[in-house]
């Protein structure tokens, strides 16, 4: 079984569609993706777009995750495995961010009282 792979913001990384169409090289799942992301966050995402080897670990990014996630800007610039991790644990961001993405509050909670 693969070891999961948690971003600094609690996003389990292997459960992310753009995570799971890298590592299979999965087009339709790309199309699927970008169509669905593209809806939702209301611009223009393409299938070549969704590629993500996850984002506390070396490879290629998601184009927001890489260059517009404050999130993970912070947690690079801190050289912390997670925001579980960070001693202002949990910051405004990541409350701001828990309103859309309460699973990754719970992940991140979880990892931080057993730490």
């Amino acid at each position: 079984m693969t070891e999961k792979i948690i971003g600094f913001c609690g996003l389990i990384c292997n459960e992310c569609p753009a995570f799971i169409a890298t590592k299979n090289n999965d087009h339709e799942k790309r199309k699927e993706t970008a169509k669905l992301w593209s809806k939702e966050f209301k611009t223009e995402i393409k299938p070549d777009e969704i590629n993500c080897t996850g984002c506390t670990v070396e490879g290629v990014k998601f184009t927001h995750c890489k260059y517009s996630c404050e999130i993970r800007k912070c947690g690079l610039g801190k050289n912390i495995k997670n925001c579980a991790y960070c001693e202002q644990y949990p910051c405004v961001k990541l409350r701001e961010f828990f309103k859309m993405a309460p699973n990754c509050e719970l992940t991140l909670d979880k990892i931080s009282k057993s730490r």
